[in-house]
């Protein structure tokens, strides 16, 4: 009997310290995979700066970022690049930890802020503003973002049923608000005057171009208040994926917890989309990248951003410089997500998901 006792004690200690093992050598795993892509996302802000037509020393893009006025490189590194740079970083972030968010509390990698059809709210009214109303665009931000979150009340009340919340439902009726929001943009586009059409097309194309400063300040905000709130509820969300019945004998709230992360989610990715446009696949991308990277078991939203802040101002500066004609973000972006987008679908289909 007392050696059976001390066998317990053994096997109970080993387990313990392989326990304690695993999570630090997770911890030391998030950090370097995290310190890696902010170190990244640095670089890409610095090259967004340096980089263009001029191609400006370190000194003077500190200088000018500093506040001192040079001749030429003052209005394009302050009134261009830093803009433009500060978008796609923010945008970029807002676009990864919304798409993760998502992808993590439906379990379901296709769940995004694309596919579901929020992005498409907020696109619609967007071209109902540029082309009928010919608004500022000022004006279609605030009606971008209205209409994003207008678009996923509908869809979280419509995905409630009678009963409960359901995941599948919430992707279906979002698809087919996606596809409604999307006719109401081709007829738009059909009978909408022509020379209204190519802002139309850029801002559906998403892009960092023409980008000014006085519009980031609603970004900033929303990425600086909402990204520590979601920091918060890393624990419960991870606790959602592993399904509503597991969460719940947890003790997560799953109810209060779901709504406070979709709206969150919701805001970030309906601000971007106000600012930029709806940038393909960054949403989509980042976290299942995020999470190749770190690993699962650990809370990957922090990095999902920095996924998306990386492939949206890699994407711009390929965009920029490595053809000869300027594409815009959303072109590269889309690009590399579609073969992704065709993968992912083939291996749902073998795993019998679909």
């Amino acid at each position: 009997m007392i050696m059976k006792i001390t066998l317990s004690h053994t096997i109970t200690a080993e387990t313990v310290e392989w326990i304690r093992a695993g999570r630090i050598s997770r911890r030391r795993r998030w950090l370097l995979v995290t310190g890696i892509l902010a170190f990244l996302a640095f670089a890409l802000c610095a090259a967004m700066l340096l980089l263009g037509n001029t191609i400006y020393p370190v000194r003077d893009v500190l200088a000018v970022l500093a506040g001192e006025e040079i001749k030429g490189a003052s209005f394009a590194i302050g009134t261009i690049r830093l803009p433009r740079m500060l978008a796609g970083l923010f945008a970029g972030f807002a676009f990864g930890i919304s798409g993760y968010i998502f992808q993590t509390m439906m379990r379901n990698p296709l769940a995004n802020p694309n596919v579901i059809g929020i992005t498409s709210g907020s696109s619609a009214a967007a071209v109902f503003c540029i082309i009928i109303l010919e608004s500022s665009r000022t004006v279609t931000s605030i009606a971008s973002v209205i209409a994003g979150l207008v678009t996923s009340l509908l869809i979280y009340v419509l995905s409630r049923g009678k009963a409960s919340f359901s995941i599948g439902r919430m992707i279906l009726v979002g698809i087919g608000i996606q596809a409604m929001c999307n006719s109401m943009i081709t007829y738009l586009m059909l009978v909408g005057e022509e020379h209204n059409l190519p802002a139309a097309v850029r801002w559906l194309t998403g892009s960092l171009n023409g980008v000014r400063m006085d519009e980031l300040p609603s970004l900033i905000v929303t990425c600086l208040i909402l990204v520590p709130l979601i920091c918060m509820f890393n624990r419960p969300l991870m606790m959602l994926e592993l399904g509503e019945q597991t969460a719940t004998s947890l003790g997560v709230k799953t109810d209060p917890v779901r709504v406070l992360l979709i709206i969150s989610a919701v805001i970030l990715a309906a601000i971007a989309t106000a600012i930029t446009g709806p940038i393909a696949s960054v949403a989509f991308l980042a976290g299942p990248i995020a999470v190749r990277l770190v690993g699962i078991g650990a809370a990957n939203s922090i990095p999902a951003g920095l996924v998306g802040a990386v492939l949206v101002l890699a994407g711009d500066l390929i965009g920029q410089f490595a053809f000869t004609a300027k594409f815009p973000v959303g072109i590269i972006t889309g690009i590399i997500g579609a073969p992704y987008l065709l993968f992912l679908l083939v291996k749902l289909n073998r795993r019998g998901d679909f």
